[in-house]
């Protein structure tokens, strides 16, 4: 029996993950954005959240623009947020701030967060495709599930 040459052995295992990371063999489907728009909009009237629409489909509401450095997409940011189900039920919050870096956070994040600078606050009305989209976050989060946060940016590296 003939080995086959670890760069050759390599190269198909790299190309058959490659493969197989495109495909959606799970059935989950994303929800479109148009499809609550009406959900999101309600929960703004509901909460007095006068509301920006972003081009992606998600609400936001710039409370403070603060006034240090904004953060691009490859920064660390330092954040206090409150997480919540557009049913005002929190599953998330934080009280002192936490490091995170902005190319591993949720898409919401990635579009909103730019929006201010250090010091700046703003809330976000997420649809479930810029949040955890038809996976969901287990057990915490369903499947499918628009997300309101409210971020304080508390510093930017």
């Amino acid at each position: 029996m003939k080995r086959i040459p670890g760069f050759l052995c390599l190269l198909i295992l790299v190309s058959m993950l490659l493969n197989s990371c495109g495909k959606n063999d799970s059935g989950c489907q994303p929800n479109p954005v148009a499809n609550e728009k009406a959900q999101l909009v309600a929960y703004c009237t509901s909460n007095n959240i006068t509301y920006t629409e972003d081009g992606s489909g998600m609400l936001y509401q710039i409370i403070d623009p603060g006034s240090g450095v904004a953060p691009t997409s490859t920064s660390t940011v330092y954040v206090v947020y409150t997480g919540k189900f557009l049913n005002g039920n929190t599953f998330d919050a934080t009280a002192n701030p936490v490091g995170l870096s902005l190319t591993g956070v949720i898409d919401g994040w990635k579009i909103g967060l730019p929006l201010i600078k250090k010091g700046g606050r703003i809330k976000l009305i997420i649809p479930s495709a810029l949040a955890y989209s038809c996976a969901g976050f287990p057990p915490a989060i369903p499947a499918n599930t628009p997300l309101y946060f409210d971020i304080t940016l508390t510093d930017v590296k």
